[in-house]
């Protein structure tokens, strides 16, 4: 086999998975159904804390959003990682992520931000990573953080 697994494909990347965030409130963190995995928003927690919070577009630039979205994306695949038992080439599909942006009135970058964890699917997953997508404004998150990640995920046995 000449593809890269996607545990080589972190390396190279130089990404490190965390152990995946419990939930906060009376949810899980995914639910598999047949072949997919629905996850549960994941944030931008770092080493067990909140690595960005506020309003995007006051306090929040973008930049920081982004990089809040692609830590969201990395904490999305830690996810899929535990639903994996372990193995990321049981990924056959991201399908779709659900992008939440708390942002100040009248921001409409919402696209650009979640972009930042859509390159990092396709990063990771190559063609499996391409998916659909929502990217979408709102007033607040929960702990007040700038951006939140859902993701629907196809894997195999």
């Amino acid at each position: 086999d000449t593809l890269m697994s996607i545990e080589a494909r972190l390396n190279e990347l130089g990404i490190d998975l965390p152990t995946p965030v419990a939930p906060v409130a009376n949810y899980v963190p995914f639910v598999r159904s047949g072949n997919l995995v629905s996850i549960s928003g994941q944030i931008p927690m770092q080493d067990g804390k909140l690595a960005f919070e506020g309003k995007v577009g006051d306090p929040v630039s973008e930049d920081d959003a982004k990089a809040a979205a692609r830590l969201c994306g990395i904490n999305l695949i830690a996810q899929m990682k535990a639903a994996c038992d372990g193995d990321l080439d049981r990924v056959v599909r991201v399908v779709k992520l659900g992008g939440f942006v708390n942002c100040t009135d009248g921001f409409g970058g919402q696209p650009q931000i979640i972009n930042a964890a859509s390159d990092l699917m396709v990063e990771v997953f190559g063609d499996k990573g391409r998916h659909s997508r929502s990217a979408v404004g709102v007033n607040a998150l929960p702990l007040n953080v700038p951006v939140e990640i859902d993701a629907l995920v196809e894997i195999r046995d």
